[in-house]
């Protein structure tokens, strides 16, 4: 049987609990849909997810590094600004783009450098 990809969970390094629930959470309308630790004292990990979107949100320092960059394909971006913008987040203001290569983009930062792309294709979307 030939190999088949599926579903990317990316691993985003965070290191202030409150400050991700903030932005995942009540900013970007993700929902928390686990949390672990091995033990009560130990670094948190937790699963947030929008729609399809799943990502995988760790304190271990081992498992990734700060300042990653992933690509969301994203469906009624504009929409999806305009929601952002409503909330009057203190700390970033997204805006929308139109990259040479067609589509529509938008990129936030989280409050440990990560960046997310929210990236909708259109019929002119070439090689993306």
């Amino acid at each position: 049987m030939p190999s088949r990809f599926s579903r990317t969970t990316p691993v985003l390094r965070i290191f202030d609990i409150a400050k991700a629930r903030e932005f995942y959470l009540d900013y970007l309308g993700f929902r928390l849909d686990w949390e672990h630790r091995f033990e009560p004292d130990l670094p948190l990990y937790m699963q947030v997810s929008r729609d399809d979107a799943v990502l995988h949100l760790s304190e271990h320092h081992g498992d990734c590094s700060p300042g990653a960059k992933l690509l969301l394909d994203t469906t009624g971006l504009r929409d999806y600004h305009a929601e952002l913008a409503a909330k009057g987040y203190t700390y970033l203001r997204p805006g929308l783009e139109t990259p040479p290569w067609g589509g529509l983009t938008m990129t936030v930062t989280d409050p440990f450098s990560n960046r997310i792309v929210f990236t909708e294709r259109t019929d002119e979307t070439i090689g993306v």
